[in-house]
């Protein structure tokens, strides 16, 4: 399998910091006025069947929606308080995994989300997993 580059369709290293240190660099990509979060998966990720792990890709949403969730806040701290996950498909290590997300409803205190999470190597994108969920809006102390 050739290995995918992330840079060459334009995704963008973020600071480590933004993402729990054990599940790598997170990457950023601009694609209108729709930002997409991505994580190159490695073996590190597998579990003992030999794919990645559930719970990477749950806090690989978590992480990326809660960035959708911020910015909608108008850049306000933000607390996940629900995240469903659906897993639509296996992913072998090696796949690149990015999360496209969307507000569908804001209040002052809540921003709630979905997102499509898709995996690609050397092939083209397919959907493995469906995320939603419900973030409050943290008020400063």
């Amino acid at each position: 399998m050739t290995h995918y580059d992330p840079a060459a369709d334009g995704w963008r290293p973020m600071p480590r910091a933004a993402l729990p240190g054990g599940l790598g660099i997170p990457f950023a990509r601009r694609d209108g006025q729709q930002w997409l979060y991505g994580l190159q998966t490695t073996d590190e990720h597998a579990n003992p069947s030999g794919v990645v792990h559930g719970g990477v890709l749950m806090a690989f949403a978590d992480h990326g929606l809660s960035l959708l969730a911020w910015a909608a806040a108008e850049r306000a701290p933000c607390t996940t308080i629900q995240l469903n996950t659906h897993f639509l498909d296996a992913i072998r290590p090696g796949a690149f995994i990015f999360l496209r997300g969307e507000v569908t409803r804001r209040t002052r205190g809540l921003v709630f989300l979905r997102g499509l999470i898709s995996a690609q190597g050397t092939e083209a994108p397919r959907e493995v997993g469906a995320v939603d969920g419900i973030w409050r809006v943290l008020q400063p102390r």
